[in-house]
C-alpha cells in the first residue's frame, strides 16, 4: 500500500524546502524533482539516516538501487536530481564534498520519434470525429478532434491545450494566449485560418449545448466544468493509434501524443529549407513560438529525417560546387 506523503523529515528536510523554494523562485515549476527528492527523503528516513554528514557516496548508490529504473533518462534524472541539491548545497557554504559520485547511464538506446505526416494526421482526426460518448465524456467526437489539430498544427504541449480558458482564445485576432507554461511564462500564438476556423466551430457547438461561456471556463471540459486532464487526453490518443495500426518504420519509436509537437517542429525545418529560408536564422522564432527558453531547447524537437537530410545536402551542393569549380572559397 502506498503510503501518505506528510512532509520532509530527513536532515535534509529543511534545506530541500529552501533549494525548491530557490528553483521556484526563477520561475520553475520543479515538480517532477521534488518527487524525486521526496523518494530520497524518505529513503533517508527509512535507514536511520541521522545526520548530513552520514550521507556517503555509498548511501546515494544505494538509494538509487532501490529505486529500479530500466530507462537510462529515468535513472539520470532521479540521479541529476540529487547531484543538483548538493551542488546547492556547497554553494551555500553548507557543504564541503559531493556524496553523488556515481556516473549517469549511456543513453546510446535512443530511438527516433515517430514523426506524423499530414494525412498521417488526418487519419488521426478522422478516427477522433467518430469517438463514441461516454458517461463521463460527452461531445467527445467534436472536442477530441480540435484538440489533436491544436497539438499537430501549433506545436502546443498536451498541458498547455488542456488548460485553455475561453478568455485565452482570441478568435478576431486568430490568437491563443498561453498562460504558466512549463518554464512559468506566457506567450501568445497565433493561430491559421483553418485552425481558428476549427476552434471557432467546436465553440459554437459549446456554447449551443452549455450556454454563454465565461471568460474562466474551460475549452476542453466533460464533467462538471472542469478541464480535460492531459492525462486523458494522451489515454484517448493511444486508443486511436491503435485503432488506426499505425505501423513505424524501423528503428522509430511507437507514436506518442508528445510526438505531435515533434512533427510540427520538424514539418517547420522542412518547409523552410524548401522555401529557400536559413533555418539557423529563424530557430530562435520557432523555440519563442514552441514557448522554449532557449534554442538548444528546440533542437531537440528537429530530427534528422530523410527528407531532411536531402534538403540540406542540396543547398550545400548549391553553395559548394560554385566554391570548388568556380575558384571561390
Amino acid at each position: 500500500m502506498k503510503r501518505r506523503w506528510t512532509n520532509f523529515k530527513s536532515p535534509l528536510a529543511d534545506t530541500i524546502k529552501a533549494f525548491l523554494a530557490h528553483k521556484r523562485a526563477l520561475g520553475r515549476r520543479f515538480w517532477t524533482e521534488e518527487a524525486a527528492l521526496r523518494l530520497f527523503d524518505r529513503y533517508l528516513v527509512d535507514q536511520g539516516i541521522a545526520t548530513i554528514d552520514a550521507i556517503t557516496p555509498a548511501r546515494v548508490e544505494a538509494f538509487l538501487a532501490s529505486r529500479p529504473r530500466t530507462r537510462p533518462r529515468s535513472y539520470n534524472h532521479l540521479l541529476g536530481v540529487s547531484r543538483r541539491l548538493f551542488e546547492w548545497m556547497i554553494a551555500q557554504g553548507t557543504l564541503s564534498r559531493n556524496p553523488v559520485q556515481i556516473r549517469p547511464r549511456s543513453t546510446t538506446a535512443y530511438r527516433t520519434p515517430f514523426l506524423f505526416d499530414v494525412p498521417a494526421a488526418k487519419r488521426l482526426l478522422e478516427a477522433a470525429e467518430h469517438l463514441p460518448d461516454n458517461p463521463r465524456g460527452l461531445g467527445r467526437g467534436r472536442a477530441y478532434p480540435v484538440i489533436f489539430a491544436l497539438l499537430f498544427g501549433l506545436g502546443l504541449r498536451v498541458g498547455e491545450v488542456a488548460r485553455l480558458c475561453r478568455a485565452d482564445v482570441d478568435l478576431s485576432r486568430r490568437l491563443l494566449l498561453i498562460r504558466h507554461t512549463k518554464f512559468s511564462k506566457s506567450r501568445l500564438v497565433p493561430m491559421g485560418p483553418r485552425v481558428a476556423e476549427r476552434l471557432s466551430r467546436y465553440l459554437d457547438h459549446c456554447e449551443a449545448d452549455r450556454g454563454p461561456l465565461g471568460p474562466d471556463a474551460p475549452v476542453f471540459s466533460f464533467t462538471a466544468n472542469r478541464h480535460v486532464h492531459p492525462t486523458t487526453i494522451t489515454q484517448v490518443f493511444h486508443g486511436l493509434v491503435k485503432s488506426l495500426a499505425i505501423a513505424p518504420p524501423s528503428g522509430v519509436a511507437p507514436p506518442r501524443l508528445h510526438d505531435l509537437r515533434h512533427s510540427f517542429a520538424v514539418a517547420t525545418l522542412l518547409r523552410w529549407y524548401r522555401s529557400g529560408i536559413n533555418p539557423a536564422d529563424r530557430l530562435i522564432h520557432l523555440s519563442t513560438f514552441l514557448g522554449h527558453v532557449h534554442p538548444s531547447s528546440t533542437a531537440v524537437y528537429l530530427t534528422i529525417t530523410t527528407e531532411l537530410l536531402g534538403e540540406a545536402s542540396d543547398r550545400f551542393e548549391r553553395f559548394a560546387v560554385p566554391a570548388f569549380f568556380g575558384g571561390g572559397v
